[in-house]
């Protein structure tokens, strides 16, 4: 497959982009370019190769949620505009 002008000018019009000629022939050649890598790959032989599922195989080590500080309620709402006493009040969106 090879990637054209014609091509170039429908993705341009899909994307609703405005590229200088300069910029759409840069974008021709790159695009080319990865579609030769990309065919380059699809020559290559993976029966029996597992997919890769994630790219580091290390476990996730994750912290434990600890509360460490906590505001108050009354210390919060004293930021907001408009509140009822305990909760943030804010005007209807849903029609």
């Amino acid at each position: 497959m090879q990637i054209d002008k014609p091509l170039i000018q429908k993705l341009e019009k899909l994307a609703k982009l405005d590229l200088l000629d300069s910029e759409r022939t840069a974008l021709l050649q790159d695009l080319n370019k990865i579609l030769t890598m990309v065919e380059k790959l699809e020559e290559l032989d993976t029966t029996g190769v597992e997919p890769l599922r994630y790219v580091i195989q290390e476990p996730n080590y994750f912290r434990e949620d600890i509360v460490t500080s906590k505001t108050s309620q009354s210390d919060i709402l004293k930021n907001a505009p408009n509140t009822d006493g305990e909760h943030f009040r804010v005007p209807k969106f849903v029609k």
